[in-house]
């Protein structure tokens, strides 16, 4: 599975030019922009960085820093990075490899039956905005915060997208050719495997399970499970009350995947994401108005190639 972490300031600037051409309009905009001026200004005066150049490099270290940790949506995907403004994916169905003659290389054959366009046409934006009365007074603390704000919302909006990607595969199209239903009881150790099954059943194999918090928190009381873990493991911790991995799947909760909803996807055939443009510090004004701030965006596609690759399980109880 390839997964993509977003690029801090300095590497950014020594190998992508047009990030570097973007700091450089931004640096022009910062001595006219109230908030991005503040940020500077105050930054310099507690000996945080030097310039405007710093005070940009520090702000787009604080929203990656933020951001990551709700992009849990990159560990659900495979992400590829791409300048394309479309790809088109041709999509094959019961590939089989076979030799030419004796020794000679093997060639992979299969029906090509369609294709699917994905575009980088997807804008995920977060913001925050201030009067220019309270920035004249604002801290840098304050200001921190707020940019830490921005990241982490960033972070929910894009892991969101992809989810709501998944959750748009018609029932027909998931493994096994319906949703496994729970039937109202809560996640445990045989509904894992119920998962890991169908998605087996397709011939593809499970790289990830996606869950709501409270759904691995039933887990955590399921004894089945507990014991099918051969505890204490690498994989599990109680006191911690986290589950990293289960059935060769690897476990990514949060509370943003609807509760009592759960997936298990091949990432490696399932989905692709491309990445046009990573997380990326803008202005943000509305003059009108008399507010100011920022805004951090990443522009990116999104596309199911194998439906079949993903199954879902439904009505699973939402509480303890």
């Amino acid at each position: 599975m390839i997964v993509l972490k977003p690029r801090l300031f300095e590497a950014l600037m020594q190998r992508d030019g047009e990030f570097k051409e973007h700091v450089e309009n931004l640096r022009h905009k910062a001595t006219v922009h109230p908030f991005l001026r503040r940020y500077c200004d105050v930054g310099v005066k507690e000996g945080l960085f030097s310039d405007m150049i710093g005070a940009l490099g520090r702000m787009h270290d604080t929203l990656v820093q933020a951001a990551h940790p709700e992009m849990i949506g990159r560990n659900i995907i495979t992400v590829r990075p791409t300048t394309e403004t479309m790809e088109r994916f041709p999509l094959d169905e019961k590939a089989v490899a076979y030799r030419y003659a004796e020794g000679s290389a093997t060639r992979l054959s299969g029906k090509k039956i369609s294709t699917v366009d994905i575009y980088t046409s997807i804008l995920a934006e977060a913001s925050e905005e201030w009067t220019r009365e309270f920035l004249e007074d604002a801290t840098w603390n304050v200001m921190d915060s707020m940019i830490e704000k921005v990241g982490r919302a960033l972070g929910e909006e894009e892991t969101s997208r992809i989810l709501a990607l998944y959750g748009a595969i018609a029932d027909a199209g998931l493994a096994g050719g319906a949703p496994i239903n729970q039937g109202g009881a809560a996640m445990n150790w045989n509904g894992l495997v119920k998962l890991h099954n169908a998605v087996r059943g397709e011939n593809w194999r499970p790289t990830v399970l996606v869950l709501n918090e409270v759904q691995l928190h039933q887990l955590l009381s399921d004894d089945k499970f507990i014991h099918a873990q051969y505890l204490p493991s690498g994989q599990t911790d109680l006191e911690q009350g986290t589950v990293t991995s289960v059935l060769g799947m690897q476990v990514q909760a949060s509370t943003l995947v609807p509760n009592g909803t759960a997936y298990a996807i091949d990432t490696r055939v399932a989905s692709v994401m491309l990445l046009r443009r990573d997380i990326t510090v803008e202005d943000w004004e509305d003059i009108k108005n008399g507010k100011y701030g920022a805004r951090a965006t990443t522009r990116f596609g999104l596309g199911v190639l194998r439906s079949s690759a993903v199954t879902k399980m439904t009505n699973i109880s939402t509480s303890l």
